[in-house]
Order: structure tokens, then sequence, then C-alpha cells
């Protein structure tokens, strides 16, 4: 029997294809709000929720490069008001469809069985009865946060994060489901009882863990184009890879998946990658890539998986903010910026609170990325555009911010 020949994808196109998903190879224009704005985190499948604020912060920052009309309030009404989303747990603290809330039931009932032996050890045997006293605190009174509960109680040696008795039962019941993030203020987290916070249709369905295998796998390789088992199960972050692996091996057997080699940026070298039979389809309808400059938070959900922006982009990011100031590379917290589809260096930018204007610290071109007039016109509009977003006044440049 004649081997079946594995179709290859030249680098360009993979990029090409991956940033088409993450809705980052068009131009960012075009409406930011209500359904088109739903639409937009649909596609992209979750929004990182991180508390750094040098510019905006992450959530912000990952909407805005796509759509730079969005503004923060179109955010907030989607999730206080209307609870078209809802804050949990991907791979991070992430802003999710709620049409998706069924499907983490499975994640709420591992987190149940992992974590209540372990609270047992950490507050002992009344701990079920302060889980009890703060569900009743919370349906009595409504939302809570952490500094509402546990003020005169003494803290925990070796709990979570040495937390009191009390903000500890807060994170136990929202990872196990029983509460929800309601809303935030001043970006802590207040949480109401579900049943007041997801809606009834989407809050009643229990998926079970068969279905909640094929929904994940089949939304994630959706939502990355091509991928290897492990980057499918890191994807949602909710499935042990031997589930995704088994999952991966059926899908092949019907069909829907096939198998495809993808060139590495840096040295050519091909991946073995499963992706959907109509991917040479899908590579064939792509448009050229839009020209525009645009600073990425280092959150972005095309960058959450390092290992495969630097084998897709040769781009290698990580986060410096725990790194001794005389130990790192670039600075506390640089923004990825992006030119069609390439990642053409890093950026340390900030706004001063004091002054209400956005400092540029220094740019660093990528390895071989010159850096022409045209190039600096559009890294400087981009700049000003991002100035706008971040409320500022002023965009002001260090002398030495070209390095």
């Amino acid at each position: 029997m004649e081997a079946q020949l594995v179709l290859k994808v030249d680098n360009t196109a993979a990029r090409r294809l991956f940033l088409s998903k993450h809705a980052l190879l068009e131009t960012p224009t075009g409406s930011s709000k209500g359904s088109d704005l739903l639409n937009l985190i649909h596609r992209i499948g979750f929004v990182q929720v991180d508390s750094i604020n040098t510019v905006e912060r992450a959530h912000h920052m990952i909407l805005w490069s796509r759509r730079q009309s969005y503004r923060p309030k179109h955010l907030k009404k989607l999730l206080e008001t209307d609870r078209s989303l809802f804050e949990h747990w991907t791979h991070d603290a992430s802003i999710i469809p709620t049409e998706f809330f069924p499907y983490w039931n499975y994640r709420f009932q591992k987190s149940a069985e992992s974590l209540q032996s372990r609270w047992k050890v950490w507050r002992g045997a009344e701990y079920q009865e302060k889980l009890n006293l703060i569900l009743r605190h919370i349906e009595e009174n409504g939302p809570v946060g952490t500094s509402d509960v546990g003020k005169d109680e003494k803290r925990s040696k070796g709990g979570w994060w040495e937390w009191n008795p009390s903000k500890t039962a807060l994170e136990y019941l929202w990872r196990t489901g029983q509460i929800s993030v309601s809303r935030r203020e001043n970006f802590q987290k207040l949480y109401d009882l579900t049943e007041r916070v997801i809606p009834s249709q989407h809050r009643t369905s229990k998926p079970s863990k068969a279905e909640t295998i094929e929904w994940a796998c089949n939304s994630a390789i959706d939502r990355l184009g091509f991928a290897t088992p492990s980057e499918i199960a890191a994807y949602w972050d909710k499935l042990d890879l031997a589930d995704v692996k088994a999952w991966c091996e059926r899908a092949r057997q019907r069909g829907e998946l096939i198998s495809v080699e993808i060139e590495a940026a840096n040295d050519g070298k091909p991946k073995l990658c499963l992706a959907r039979p109509q991917i040479e389809d899908e590579l064939a309808s792509l448009d050229a890539p839009s020209q525009r400059v645009r600073i990425l938070s280092p959150f972005d959900p095309a960058l959450r998986d390092r290992k495969r922006a630097e084998f897709l982009f040769d781009f290698n990011y990580r986060i410096e903010i725990f790194v001794p100031e005389p130990k790192r590379l670039y600075g506390y917290y640089v923004f990825p910026v992006m030119e069609g589809d390439k990642l053409i260096g890093r950026i340390d930018v900030k706004r001063e609170k004091a002054s209400n204007a956005l400092t540029v610290k220094r740019f660093w071109p990528e390895a071989g990325m010159r850096m022409g007039k045209g190039r600096q016109q559009r890294l400087e509009a981009e700049l000003e555009r991002c100035a706008l977003f971040a409320g500022c006044s002023d965009l002001q440049y260090l002398k030495a911010w070209q390095g």
C-alpha cells in the first residue's frame, strides 16, 4: 500500500494561518462593542486577565490590538450587565464566553477532588463549616471580596499564599464553581452565588467528561489551525494529555484530522502536527497581512505558548518582572511589537501617572530587523494610538529610546 503523503506547510503560510485564527492578520479596525466584541472574544477563545498595568491591563491591550476603537467600558457591559462573558481559569485567569461555561463543570469537579483533601490538612476538620459560613454570608449580603471577609482571622502557614481561612474559602468556592466573579472594583474580584451570575441556560447543562474532551479538543484545534496533542491539551489547560492523544487518534481515524509538517522559523526543521483536512483551502484563501505595526500584550493569546511563538516566529520572549534588575535582558515589562506577520522587536513603554504622559523608554529590534524610515514611522504612529488608548495627554521619548 502506498504511503500517504504528509502536507508540508512553509513557515510564512503557517504564521499567517495562526495569526488569522487569532484576528491579527487583518487591519485592527471596525466595531468593538456589543455582539461584535463578543464575536471577537469567541473567535480567539479567551482573553487573559493580569493585574500589571504599565500602559493598560492585559485583557484591554489584547482587545485593543485587534480593534483599536475598543475601550474598557465595552468589555465591562458584556461581563457585568449582559453576562455573556464570565471569568475563570484557562491556563490562567481569563475572560471567556459564557456559552462555554457548561464545559467548566469538569474543571470544577477535578478542582473539588484535588482541593478537598488539601483543605482538610490546611484548615482542619472545621473546613466545611467555613465554606458554609461564606456561602450563607454571600447569600444574605450579596457580592463580597477578599477584603470583606476574615479580617480578624489568623493567616495560614503553608496554605494558599498565606491567606486567612475566609479568603481561602472564597478561592475554593470559586475554583469549584459554587460562586462566580460578579464584577471587579479597583481590580478586586467580587464574588456572588453562581446562580446569580451565570444565566440559567448555561448553568443547568452538565456535559460528561467525554463531551468535554470532544468540545475542548475541537475548539482548540479550530483556534490554533494546527497543533501537536500537547498544544491542544495546553490551549484550555483542562485535560490530561493521555485523553487528548486518544481523542486525536479517534479524530484521525474518523477523517477529522490529518498530519501536516510545519516549518520552523529559525532553522526550517519541520514539526509534525495535526490539522483539519481543509487546511489547504484555508491557506489558499488567506489575505496578505496588514502592515500595521501593533504593540501586543505579553499575555496575548497568540504568544501565550512561548515555545510555539518561538517555533513560528523565532521570537524568544520571557517575562522579566521577577528577574533582578541587573540581570534583565530587556526590562520589567516590555511589549512585543508586530508588523504584518512578523514580530519585529520589543518595546519598554509606560504611562506616567504624575505627568499623564506615555513614555517610550527603549525599543529593541529583533536581530536582522532593519529600522528604516517607513517602519519607524509606522511604529511611532502605533505609539500615538497607544497613548490615545491609554488616555495620555502627551507622548514622550527618552533620548536613548532607539538603543
